[in-house]
C-alpha cells in the first residue's frame, strides 16, 4: 500500500510511504492520499488524524520526474484528472475533524501545502521546510498562497514565499509554523499524545469548533462569522453528547462520548 490508514482507539493515523523518493508524490500517491482523507473524513470511529511520513521523510511534494511533467503539460480541460492532487493536500476538501501533522523530516513543496492542511503540527530537530515552487518557475497553488497569510504573520509567510529557501524547524517554530519540536524518535508518541487530548473531548463538538474557525476565516463579516458559530452552536446542543457532558460533570465521571 503507497499510503497506509490505521485506526486505534479514534485516533487514525496516515503514513506516506514513497522512502526512495522521500515520499515525493507521484499520480498514484496522490490518488492514494485523497482518498484515505475521504476515508477519514467519512469514517465515524475516526475522530482525529495524524500524518507523518515513513523513514526519515515527511513529504518531499509532487515528484519532478513523475508529476510535475504532467502538470505542466496538462490543458484546462484536463483540471478533473489532477484534482487528486489538490485534494491530497487538503484543498477542496471540508474536512472538520483534527488533523496533527508529525514531520520527521523534509517537509518541502507539496509537503507544505499538506502541511498547511492541518492542525497542530509537530516536527523533529531535523525537518526542513519550504516552498520551493518558484525556484522551479512554478506556483506554491495547493492552497498556500490563500492558507498561509491566513495562519502566520505576515512578513513570515512572504520569508517563506518569496525567498523560496528551506528553513530550519527551529525557524519554522518562530516563525509560528510549529507548535512544537520533539525528538524524532519520540514524535509519533508525542502526535499520538496530543491525539488523546483531542479526544477526550466530545468529537462532535470539536469538529464544529473547527468548522466555526474555517468557514469564519473565510466569512465576509465578522457578523457572518457569528451567525455560522451560532448556527453550528445549535446543532451542538441537540446531541447526545451535549447531553452526556453535563451529566457526566454532575455524576463525577468521565463522559462517555458516542459521536451522536
Amino acid at each position: 500500500m503507497p499510503i497506509h490508514y490505521e485506526v486505534d482507539d479514534h485516533v487514525v493515523t496516515i503514513s506516506i510511504d514513497r522512502p526512495a523518493r522521500r515520499n515525493a508524490l507521484d499520480m498514484e500517491h496522490f490518488d492514494a492520499l485523497a482518498d484515505a482523507w475521504k476515508r477519514f473524513r467519512d469514517d465515524t470511529d475516526g475522530w482525529v488524524a495524524i500524518i507523518t511520513g515513513v523513514d526519515d521523510a515527511f513529504c518531499a511534494g509532487g515528484d519532478l520526474r513523475d508529476y510535475l511533467p504532467l502538470l505542466t503539460a496538462a490543458g484546462p480541460d484536463d483540471r478533473d484528472r489532477f484534482r487528486s492532487g489538490t485534494e491530497a493536500v487538503l484543498r477542496d476538501l471540508d474536512i472538520y475533524k483534527p488533523i496533527i501533522a508529525a514531520v520527521n523530516g523534509p517537509c518541502v513543496a507539496g509537503g507544505m501545502e499538506l502541511l498547511n492542511g492541518t492542525d497542530i503540527r509537530l516536527a523533529c530537530p531535523e525537518a526542513i521546510f519550504g516552498l520551493l515552487e518558484p525556484k522551479r518557475g512554478i506556483l506554491a497553488s495547493g492552497g498556500t498562497t490563500a492558507r498561509l497569510p491566513r495562519q502566520i504573520a505576515w512578513p513570515a509567510a512572504m520569508e517563506l514565499l518569496l525567498t523560496a529557501e528551506p528553513v530550519a524547524a527551529t525557524r519554522a517554530l518562530e516563525l509560528g509554523l510549529l507548535n512544537e519540536i520533539v525528538p524524532r524518535h519520540q514524535l509519533l508518541a508525542r502526535a499520538r499524545e496530543w491525539a488523546e487530548r483531542i479526544t477526550a473531548n466530545a468529537p462532535l463538538a470539536i469538529a464544529a469548533t473547527k468548522e466555526s474557525a474555517l468557514r469564519g476565516l473565510a466569512a465576509a463579516s465578522m457578523e457572518d462569522a457569528m451567525r455560522i458559530e451560532a448556527r453550528l452552536s445549535a446543532s451542538v446542543l441537540r446531541t447526545n453528547d451535549a447531553r452526556e457532558g453535563p451529566r457526566a460533570f454532575t455524576e463525577k465521571r468521565a463522559p462517555r462520548w458516542t459521536g451522536t
